[in-house]
């Protein structure tokens, strides 16, 4: 069974309908010409104000709405959950100025149901000129217009010589109670993370928790000041060769890799900015290579939603290893990619539902040694 495609008449995959939700007339125009010579999306309408967006979004149930954060009015975070409400099935995609405010907002936007972000250039030349800018927007643009061509659960395009194991028996799985918590996300992860986290709760305190999102520079230090207020237990970006304590939360920061070292029998931070993993920089498959070599058995890993195959290397290094690897199901995540390279790679220890993760872990941390 194969993965259904969306069509129009005689079988023709339909264009994918988008919103245009910018106070500006120049970056409608732009946007709305770049979506015309893509072929790929049909622009269905456009909105200079919160309000007219979200009437937009109940008439015409887009595939995508693209959403500024400044508008006149109604803004684009107040609109959000108004959109998302008015077409459920809408992808959020959120494209703005990245101030230090902005990264703020459109952080907590990101954790209420927007999908991905990218950052306009803050002058007209950069925005028109900008090769690399417009890549990035329709590259995220397509990727979150096929999520939300998915209709019901999807079939492993292979045969997975596992059974999934129900999270009450998350503890059969490891050898050792695990004492490092490593995550891998991308897309929808903010989301993801921070209710994985909320639902571990006080377990946080006996783990130390190491998380590679990929965001931006600017997000990931305030990526871990809102988890730090969320959750209540510290979390922060680590500097180079940081002694890694337990009841921490420590991010990568965005646009450098973040590894692990054992350095005079204490196990730290590995900070360094060489070359993009599978495209990535900060890259999961970093991180749980480290966590293979210096860890082993006491870290548990975990991989959540996320476009690509970013940490299935990771994923086979750990398993190697003795660890076990969480990976999320497809139909909590905002795209399977991530999680679902791990499980066609039969690397994944257990598949669950987003909801159950957090409260498995939790479980297990409260349950002591494994028998």
């Amino acid at each position: 069974m194969s993965r259904s495609t969306p069509s129009g008449a005689f079988g023709v995959p339909r264009h994918k309908t988008v919103v245009i939700a910018d106070d500006s007339v120049v970056v409608r125009g732009l946007f709305a010409r770049w979506l015309g010579e893509s072929g790929q999306f049909h622009l269905v309408a456009v909105a200079g104000d919160g309000e007219t967006a979200v009437a937009h979004a109940g008439r015409f149930k887009p595939d995508v709405m693209v959403l500024d954060l400044d508008m006149p009015g109604v803004d684009g975070a107040t609109a959000l959950p108004q959109i998302l409400k008015e077409s459920p099935h809408t992808g959020v995609l959120l494209a703005t100025t990245l101030t230090e405010r902005n990264t703020r907002i459109a952080l907590e936007c990101m954790t209420k149901g927007a999908m991905d972000v990218v950052s306009k250039p803050e002058s007209r030349n950069g925005l028109t000129l900008s090769l690399d800018f417009r890549s990035e927007f329709l590259l995220k643009l397509g990727n979150i217009a096929q999520t939300r061509a998915r209709t019901g659960s999807l079939p492993l395009d292979m045969d997975v010589d596992f059974t999934p194991v129900g999270p009450a028996n998350l503890r059969q799985l490891v050898s050792v109670l695990p004492r490092y918590l490593v995550i891998g996300a991308s897309t929808g992860g903010p989301r993801a993370v921070a209710k994985v986290l909320f639902d571990i709760g006080e377990g946080l305190r006996d783990l130390t928790t190491i998380v590679v999102q990929h965001m931006p520079p600017l997000f990931t230090a305030s990526f871990a000041e809102q988890i730090a207020g969320y959750i209540g237990i510290p979390a922060r970006e680590p500097f180079d060769g940081e002694r890694l304590a337990r009841g921490t939360i420590y991010v990568a920061p965005g646009g450098r890799h973040l590894g692990i070292d054992r350095r005079l029998g204490h196990i730290t931070a590995s900070i360094s900015d060489s070359p993009p993993v599978r495209f990535c920089r900060p890259a999961v498959d970093v991180l749980f290579n480290d966590a293979a070599r210096h860890l082993g058995p006491a870290a548990l890993g975990l991989i959540l939603t996320g476009m690509g195959a970013d940490g299935t290397d990771g994923a086979a290094a750990l398993r190697r290893a003795g660890a076990a690897i969480i990976a999320q199901d497809e139909q909590s995540s905002t795209i399977w990619g991530m999680p679902g390279s791990v499980v066609r790679a039969q690397q994944a220890s257990v598949v669950i539902p987003l909801d159950e993760i957090g409260l498995s872990i939790r479980n297990l941390m409260r349950s002591g040694q494994p028998s």
